[in-house]
């Protein structure tokens, strides 16, 4: 879950960087999109509560455990019109015999993917409803490529994971939503990954899509856990959503728009 980038390497940058990346976009007429998901959602709990303030104007994209989700997360998002709930995966149980956690590892029987898949669409569209959108997330970024045929069958329009891919995942008809940066440093204390690590991925992210002659405009994916956001993570988001609001040459970008 490191700082990923699809191109050149940029380990590490300042404020300053990412606005003039920003600039050079601008000047060639182009708009950078960002898009917002946080993972791990059950209830409306204070971190959440200060996600959500965090946010501010800015969509969100909130990927909600359904076998875990609070039937009172509905009403208490009530006043967050801009928050979406995604997917993620069933009950975040861990079904790898060996290697790397996943809950929808190779090999797992296709009929529990198919219920645990069907069970968590019908459980978050009865609380959510029109809140709910069919992009899955599975636990841990990981899910089969085997099971890909399964996600469209269940009536998912998307799949988000964190990039860049490791094999072709999306079979044609379903689009990839994918986040880049992930502000946690998971094998570092789960503290803030750090500014300058966070502005060097969306550095290089930015670089990589201005410098790709094929026109890459993927939205960046910026990810966030609001059970383990520390002060420090809390205070880049502010800045960072104000940086992004404040430019010209980007925007923030709602989930549900970038699935059409």
């Amino acid at each position: 879950m490191n700082v990923v980038s699809r191109a050149e390497t940029v380990a590490t940058a300042e404020w300053s960087d990412l606005l003039g990346e920003l600039d050079r976009w601008g000047d060639a007429g182009r708009l950078a999109t960002f898009w917002w998901r946080d993972d791990d959602a059950e209830a409306m709990t204070p971190l959440l509560g200060r996600l959500l303030a965090l946010a501010g104007p800015a969509p969100l994209a909130l990927a909600a455990i359904p076998a875990r989700a609070s039937p009172d997360l509905e009403a208490a998002l009530a006043r967050f019109p801009r928050v979406a709930v995604l997917q993620h995966g069933w009950n975040h149980a861990n079904h790898a015999r060996t290697g790397k956690k996943s809950e929808f590892p190779a090999g797992r029987p296709s009929a529990e993917i198919a219920r645990d898949l069907a069970a968590g669409r019908d459980r978050l569209k009865a609380i959510f409803d029109a809140r709910a959108v069919a992009v899955f997330v599975p636990p841990w970024n990981r899910v089969a490529p085997e099971f890909t045929s399964l996600l469209r069958a269940t009536g998912f329009a998307a799949l988000s994971v964190m990039a860049p891919r490791q094999g072709a995942l999306v079979e044609a008809g379903l689009k990839a939503i994918d986040v880049h940066v992930d502000l946690v440093a998971w094998k570092r204390g789960r503290g803030f990954i750090g500014s300058r690590a966070a502005l060097g991925g969306l550095v290089a992210e930015l670089r990589a899509r201005r410098r790709d002659s094929n026109g890459d405009m993927a939205p960046i994916g910026i990810l966030t856990h609001h059970l383990v956001m520390d002060a420090a993570a809390a205070e880049f988001l502010g800045e960072l959503r104000k940086a992004i609001e404040g430019h010209r040459a980007a925007r923030w970008a709602d989930i549900r728009e970038l699935l059409q």
